[in-house]
């Protein structure tokens, strides 16, 4: 499955669309990982934990995506747009949401 934020594919003709595709993940991040990056926001610095649960909730937006337009018999997905979201839950926490959103087509090379 080719995957591409382009709307076109170089020395590829697009043989067929399918329409709008999308993958959602909604990830937590435990207390402690909270805690922690909470620590680095003061004292500056990266939060390499709040980094890994983006890169975990992108790769499952990207591949509930690819799932669904495989689906559809696609064999791309093309302009993917995501987006990247922190929801604020009760009792303090907070969880990341990402979204990924494209075309699904068949490409003919």
């Amino acid at each position: 499955m080719l995957i591409t934020t382009t709307h076109s594919i170089q020395g590829a003709e697009i043989a067929e669309y399918y329409g709008i595709v999308t993958g959602e993940a909604i990830l937590g991040a435990n207390l402690f990982k909270d805690f922690f990056a909470g620590i680095r926001d003061i004292v500056g610095g990266r939060s390499a934990a709040y980094e890994e649960e983006l890169r975990k909730a992108r790769d499952v937006a990207i591949d509930e995506m690819a799932l669904e337009a495989e689906a559809l018999g696609a064999n791309a997905v093309l302009g993917v747009d995501l987006d990247y979201e922190t929801i604020q839950v009760g009792g303090g926490g907070n969880m990341l949401m990402v979204s990924a959103s494209g075309t699904a087509a068949r490409v003919a090379w």
